[in-house]
C-alpha cells in the first residue's frame, strides 16, 4: 500500500505541476496549437479541417481545465522547515 500511496502522492505533485505551467504558458500553448493546427491543414489541404478544429478545441478544454487545477495557493514549507 505504501507504494500506491506514493504513487499517487507524485501524480498529485505532477498534476499541480503541470496546472502551474499551464497557468504561466497557457498563451503560448494555445497559440502553439493553433499553430500547428494551421500547418496540418494547410498540408492536408483541407481534408481534416473539421477533425482538426474539434481536436484543438478539446486540447484547449484541456488546457483550461489544467489552469483551474493550477490556480489558487501553492503550499509552502511548514512551520519550522
Amino acid at each position: 500500500m505504501r507504494l500506491k500511496n506514493t504513487l499517487k502522492a507524485k501524480a498529485g505533485q505532477v498534476k499541480t505541476k503541470a496546472g502551474d505551467f499551464a497557468v504561466q504558458h497557457g498563451d503560448k500553448i494555445e497559440s502553439g496549437l493553433e499553430k500547428a493546427a494551421r500547418k496540418v491543414d494547410e498540408r492536408t489541404k483541407g481534408k481534416y479541417a473539421g477533425k482538426l478544429g474539434s481536436g484543438v478545441g478539446k486540447a484547449k478544454d484541456a488546457l483550461e481545465h489544467l489552469k483551474d487545477q493550477g490556480e489558487g495557493p501553492t503550499p509552502g514549507p511548514g512551520p519550522g522547515r
